[in-house]
């Protein structure tokens, strides 16, 4: 258990005198001191937090605090409690659970991207449509996040997911995301404009073809708040979005996304292959920086731009090792 109070400095001054005789030889960084009281390991912090730690944390903590109501009448005291904190987490993930259940089996429209890890290849976003009567098939397939699947079984599934569902895509290609990235675009606001576009797209086509939606999910990269945030200033704005972590795990449409997004990342890609005649590394590994040197000599630093992702480090450790190279 670990409980965590802030002390005023008159109560700090009572703790340092009782546990002067019970301090350990070493004090952890920005500590006062680090002491034992029987079953319990206490450290005071030079900011007045106090950290209680052990079987006993509970009783060594309401003692100090007590000292700090006698000390401080009326002043509210700051508390955390790892036990309180476990349980509003079972809580939360309760919680969570029930609204999965609710969800699963209803008319859904979730989307997913892919790209944004890879230095080289686009960005692709989807938005897919699934109904009830499209599980049953969806899951024979196995369909599930494109991540916890090889590229020859998304190749190989995909074809049959979109001949059975309704999805809209977005690729961004190397070339338009460098532009816009210079225009003090980050990554999660590009990728919330992205995501708002498949969503808004397969929201008017859903209703063109006159087809229910009971809720819209999105895999979660950034909080709700922060999400509309990005978006103010644009015409078309999705609203009433429900936001689930690891969503491509829970909810088909939002699986069918990441899948559909991988497929067409694999394909473009393939492209990017063939135009510069050489095998291209995924992720942003050492790997790909070699690559990247070998494009720089054949067709010069600029084609990086249509191929990578400036932005990332890599491009200043490419530098570099050209620096190093000359």
């Amino acid at each position: 258990m670990t409980i965590t109070l802030k002390i005023s400095d008159n109560t700090k001054e009572k703790m340092i005198e009782y546990f002067q005789d019970k301090k350990r030889p070493k004090t952890p960084p920005y500590a006062v001191f680090q002491a034992d009281e029987a079953d319990t390991v206490v450290t005071l912090y030079e900011s007045g937090k106090v950290v209680f730690q052990g079987i006993s944390a509970d009783i060594d903590a309401a003692l100090w605090k007590q000292m700090e109501q006698n000390l401080n009448p009326g002043k509210k005291i700051e508390e955390t409690n790892s036990e309180n904190k476990k349980d509003e987490k079972k809580k939360d993930d309760y919680e969570t659970q029930k609204l999965v259940s609710k969800l699963y089996d209803k008319r859904t429209i979730g989307s997913d991207e892919v790209g944004t890890g890879d230095y080289f290849g686009p960005i692709v976003v989807t938005a897919s449509y699934v109904t009830k009567e499209d599980i049953p098939y969806l899951e024979e397939l196995g369909v599930k996040d494109s991540k916890k699947m090889s590229d020859e079984k998304i190749l190989e599934i995909v074809p049959k997911i979109i001949q059975r569902i309704s999805y809209t895509s977005v690729i961004l290609n190397n070339k338009e995301y460098n532009e816009k990235y210079q225009q003090d675009i980050n990554m999660n606001k590009m990728k919330a404009i992205l995501h708002n576009r498949v969503l808004y797209l397969q929201l008017a086509k859903a209703k063109k073809e006159e087809k229910e939606v009971d809720a819209v999910i999105v895999d979660q990269f950034a909080n709700p708040y922060v999400y509309y945030n990005y978006l103010k200033g644009l015409e078309h704005v999705v609203r009433k979005i429900t936001f689930f972590t690891k969503a491509e795990d829970k909810f088909l449409s939002v699986a069918c996304s990441s899948l559909i997004s991988r497929y067409i990342f694999l394909k473009e890609f393939h492209k990017l292959e063939e135009k510069y005649h050489m095998t291209l590394p995924k992720g942003a590994s050492n790997l790909v920086d070699e690559t990247a040197l070998k494009i720089i000599e054949e067709h010069g630093f600029d084609a990086l731009k249509e191929v990578a992702k400036m932005n990332f480090k890599n491009t200043e450790k490419i530098k570099e090792l050209m620096n190093q190279n000359s």
